[in-house]
């Protein structure tokens, strides 16, 4: 996901990039801009109000060491009418941040510098080959269908998870797939890497 920070600093250049992909951004990125400002006054109001509510708290020992205890009832009203308010804040603020993700959601990551314009597969450059290309059959399959021909991969249901590009493996597609990632987990350690095992949980 592209940050806000690059869309605020290089708008245009993010414009330019963006068409190589055939994405039109010139529309949607003063909008993430003004969500962007509606997030920040959001988040500035917020902040002021807790400060305000600190100085007042703050008082209130004070006022009431001082014998003045018909002030200090009147701070907590302060403190408390501030906190009713800081709620409100709080939940425009959260508003304001989720409308603002939900619009870079929407935009597509940068491509590389390398990358040409285009719009489809016809569009695309070959950097290099190597090796024999083999000859395949009249009736070879491509792997997508290979996969559903032999129940080793199953696309939909990963799309009902997780998304586009996140498939279930199954039965030996599941064992191929464990054993590739022991095969290469192996060689970069035999290649002088350390193996770590980080926590699957993410968070936003």
């Amino acid at each position: 996901m592209l940050t806000i920070k690059i869309i605020r600093e290089q708008p245009q250049w993010v414009v330019e990039r963006l068409k190589v992909k055939g994405f039109d951004a010139e529309d949607i990125l003063p909008k993430i801009t003004e969500l962007d400002n509606a997030r920040r006054r959001s988040q500035t109001e917020l902040d002021a109000n807790l400060a305000q509510q600190n100085i007042i708290a703050a008082e209130v020992g004070a006022l009431i060491k001082a014998g003045k205890p018909q002030e200090a009832q009147q701070a907590k009203a302060q403190v408390a009418q501030l906190k009713a308010q800081s709620g409100g804040l709080e939940r425009r603020k959260d508003e304001a941040e989720q409308a603002l993700n939900d619009a870079l959601t929407l935009l597509p990551n940068l491509p590389h510098s390398s990358v040409p314009a285009g719009s489809g597969n016809a569009d695309n450059t070959i950097e290099c080959e190597g090796g024999a290309m083999p000859a395949l059959p009249p009736d070879a399959l491509p792997h997508w269908d290979l996969a559903k021909k032999y129940d080793i991969i199953d696309f939909e249901c990963g799309s009902k998870i997780t998304g586009a590009g996140f498939p279930v493996y199954k039965g030996k597609g599941a064992k191929l797939q464990r054993a590739l990632i022991a095969f290469f987990l192996d060689e970069n350690t035999a290649a002088g890497y350390t193996e770590v095992q980080p926590p699957h949980l993410v968070n936003a």
